[in-house]
Protein backbone atom coordinates (compact mmCIF):
# COMPACT_ATOMS: atom_id res chain seq x y z
CA UNK A 1 0.00 0.00 0.00
CA UNK A 2 1.51 3.37 -1.04
CA UNK A 3 2.05 6.27 1.63
CA UNK A 4 -0.73 8.91 0.89
CA UNK A 5 -0.32 12.44 1.52
CA UNK A 6 -2.16 13.64 4.37
CA UNK A 7 -6.36 13.10 4.81
CA UNK A 8 -6.87 12.88 1.06
CA UNK A 9 -4.76 10.24 0.65
CA UNK A 10 -5.91 8.35 3.57
CA UNK A 11 -9.21 8.44 1.91
CA UNK A 12 -8.21 7.35 -1.61
CA UNK A 13 -6.46 4.29 -0.32
CA UNK A 14 -9.46 2.85 2.30
CA UNK A 15 -11.75 3.59 -0.43
CA UNK A 16 -10.22 1.91 -3.39
CA UNK A 17 -7.42 -0.88 -3.45
CA UNK A 18 -5.66 0.37 -6.78
CA UNK A 19 -3.41 -2.79 -7.06
CA UNK A 20 -6.32 -5.17 -7.95
CA UNK A 21 -6.41 -6.39 -11.56
CA UNK A 22 -3.09 -4.61 -12.23
CA UNK A 23 -1.83 -4.53 -15.69
CA UNK A 24 1.29 -3.87 -16.60
CA UNK A 25 3.78 -3.31 -19.35
CA UNK A 26 7.87 -3.00 -20.46
CA UNK A 27 9.77 -0.42 -22.82
CA UNK A 28 13.08 -0.53 -23.63
CA UNK A 29 15.04 2.19 -24.49
CA UNK A 30 11.70 4.80 -24.23
CA UNK A 31 9.79 2.23 -26.67
CA UNK A 32 6.87 0.69 -25.40
CA UNK A 33 7.44 -3.24 -26.24
CA UNK A 34 5.11 -5.28 -24.79
CA UNK A 35 2.62 -6.23 -22.01
CA UNK A 36 3.70 -8.95 -19.83
CA UNK A 37 1.86 -11.73 -17.72
CA UNK A 38 4.57 -11.91 -15.18
CA UNK A 39 7.26 -10.66 -13.36
CA UNK A 40 9.82 -11.99 -10.77
CA UNK A 41 10.27 -10.06 -7.35
CA UNK A 42 12.22 -6.70 -7.80
CA UNK A 43 15.09 -7.68 -5.26
CA UNK A 44 17.56 -4.97 -3.57
CA UNK A 45 20.70 -6.67 -0.70
CA UNK A 46 23.36 -4.61 0.79
CA UNK A 47 26.26 -6.97 2.01
CA UNK A 48 27.35 -6.45 5.09
CA UNK A 49 30.72 -6.84 6.97
CA UNK A 50 31.17 -7.95 10.36
CA UNK A 51 33.94 -5.62 12.43
CA UNK A 52 35.17 -6.75 15.70
CA UNK A 53 36.50 -4.21 17.67
CA UNK A 54 39.57 -4.62 19.81
CA UNK A 55 38.74 -4.65 23.78
CA UNK A 56 35.04 -4.56 22.73
CA UNK A 57 33.71 -8.31 23.50
CA UNK A 58 30.07 -7.69 24.11
CA UNK A 59 29.21 -7.16 19.96
CA UNK A 60 30.06 -7.09 16.72
CA UNK A 61 29.88 -3.99 14.06
CA UNK A 62 28.00 -4.94 11.16
CA UNK A 63 29.31 -2.41 8.30
CA UNK A 64 27.32 -2.23 4.94
CA UNK A 65 29.96 -2.62 2.18
CA UNK A 66 27.94 -3.11 -1.39
CA UNK A 67 24.35 -3.33 -2.61
CA UNK A 68 23.30 -5.76 -5.26
CA UNK A 69 20.74 -6.07 -7.63
CA UNK A 70 18.66 -9.37 -7.87
CA UNK A 71 17.78 -10.51 -11.90
CA UNK A 72 14.14 -8.91 -13.27
CA UNK A 73 12.93 -12.50 -14.86
CA UNK A 74 9.51 -11.42 -17.25
CA UNK A 75 7.02 -13.76 -18.82
CA UNK A 76 4.69 -12.72 -21.89
CA UNK A 77 3.08 -14.52 -24.74
CA UNK A 78 5.06 -15.24 -27.66
CA UNK A 79 7.12 -12.06 -29.54
CA UNK A 80 5.90 -12.71 -32.89
CA UNK A 81 8.94 -9.96 -34.03
CA UNK A 82 11.26 -11.99 -31.86
CA UNK A 83 12.92 -8.54 -30.90
CA UNK A 84 13.32 -9.41 -27.22
CA UNK A 85 14.62 -13.00 -28.42
CA UNK A 86 17.19 -10.76 -30.84
CA UNK A 87 18.34 -8.92 -28.20
CA UNK A 88 19.50 -11.82 -26.07
CA UNK A 89 21.01 -13.78 -28.87
CA UNK A 90 23.25 -10.35 -29.23
CA UNK A 91 24.55 -10.66 -26.27
CA UNK A 92 25.23 -14.30 -27.17
CA UNK A 93 27.20 -13.00 -29.65
CA UNK A 94 29.26 -10.47 -27.50
CA UNK A 95 27.22 -7.62 -28.35
CA UNK A 96 26.13 -6.83 -25.26
CA UNK A 97 23.80 -3.98 -25.68
CA UNK A 98 22.88 -2.06 -22.16
CA UNK A 99 19.76 -0.29 -22.32
CA UNK A 100 17.40 1.52 -19.80
CA UNK A 101 14.36 -0.88 -19.10
CA UNK A 102 10.98 0.36 -17.72
CA UNK A 103 8.46 -1.51 -16.22
CA UNK A 104 5.06 0.50 -15.87
CA UNK A 105 2.26 -1.01 -13.80
CA UNK A 106 -1.20 -0.29 -14.62
CA UNK A 107 -4.35 -0.31 -12.48
CA UNK A 108 -7.81 -1.41 -13.40
CA UNK A 109 -8.35 1.75 -15.11
CA UNK A 110 -4.93 1.36 -17.38
CA UNK A 111 -4.87 4.96 -18.26
CA UNK A 112 -2.08 6.12 -15.92
CA UNK A 113 0.57 4.05 -14.22
CA UNK A 114 0.45 3.31 -10.63
CA UNK A 115 3.93 1.89 -10.24
CA UNK A 116 6.95 2.37 -11.95
CA UNK A 117 10.04 1.12 -11.79
CA UNK A 118 13.46 1.91 -14.09
CA UNK A 119 16.22 -0.98 -14.59
CA UNK A 120 19.72 1.27 -15.33
CA UNK A 121 21.63 -0.16 -17.96
CA UNK A 122 19.79 -3.41 -18.53
CA UNK A 123 20.81 -6.12 -20.63
CA UNK A 124 19.29 -9.89 -21.19
CA UNK A 125 21.09 -13.20 -19.11
CA UNK A 126 18.32 -16.06 -19.65
CA UNK A 127 15.77 -16.99 -22.75
CA UNK A 128 13.52 -19.66 -22.18
CA UNK A 129 11.13 -20.62 -25.15
CA UNK A 130 7.52 -21.97 -24.46
CA UNK A 131 6.34 -25.50 -23.21
CA UNK A 132 4.24 -26.60 -26.42
CA UNK A 133 1.67 -28.10 -25.23
CA UNK A 134 -1.45 -29.03 -27.28
CA UNK A 135 -3.98 -28.90 -24.63
CA UNK A 136 -6.92 -26.64 -25.31
CA UNK A 137 -6.36 -23.13 -23.76
CA UNK A 138 -2.44 -23.87 -23.51
CA UNK A 139 -0.74 -20.24 -24.03
CA UNK A 140 3.04 -20.26 -25.32
CA UNK A 141 5.25 -18.34 -22.90
CA UNK A 142 8.57 -17.31 -23.14
CA UNK A 143 10.19 -16.17 -20.39
CA UNK A 144 13.61 -13.51 -20.39
CA UNK A 145 15.89 -12.96 -17.40
CA UNK A 146 17.94 -9.07 -16.65
CA UNK A 147 20.94 -8.50 -15.27
CA UNK A 148 20.95 -4.47 -14.47
CA UNK A 149 22.96 -1.91 -12.57
CA UNK A 150 20.85 0.13 -10.54
CA UNK A 151 17.31 0.83 -10.00
CA UNK A 152 15.16 4.27 -9.82
CA UNK A 153 11.22 3.88 -8.70
CA UNK A 154 9.55 6.67 -9.73
CA UNK A 155 6.46 6.04 -7.59
CA UNK A 156 8.83 5.59 -3.99
CA UNK A 157 10.00 9.55 -4.99
CA UNK A 158 6.83 10.75 -6.05
CA UNK A 159 5.39 9.29 -2.67
CA UNK A 160 8.08 11.27 -0.52
CA UNK A 161 9.08 8.74 1.40
CA UNK A 162 12.26 8.64 2.88
CA UNK A 163 15.42 6.63 1.63
CA UNK A 164 13.68 5.95 -1.81
CA UNK A 165 15.50 3.86 -4.55
CA UNK A 166 16.94 6.60 -5.94
CA UNK A 167 20.12 4.79 -6.86
CA UNK A 168 21.97 5.92 -9.67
Amino acid sequence: MRAGGGQAGAERVRGRDEHIGLRFWVQIDGVEVAGFCECSPITIETETMDYPEGGLNTMVHRLPVRTKYGNITLKRGLDPGQDLFRWFMATLDGDTQRKNVTISVYGPQGSTAVEEWHLRAAYPVKWTGPDLRTESGAVAVETLEFAYESIVSDNLGRSGSPGALQAR
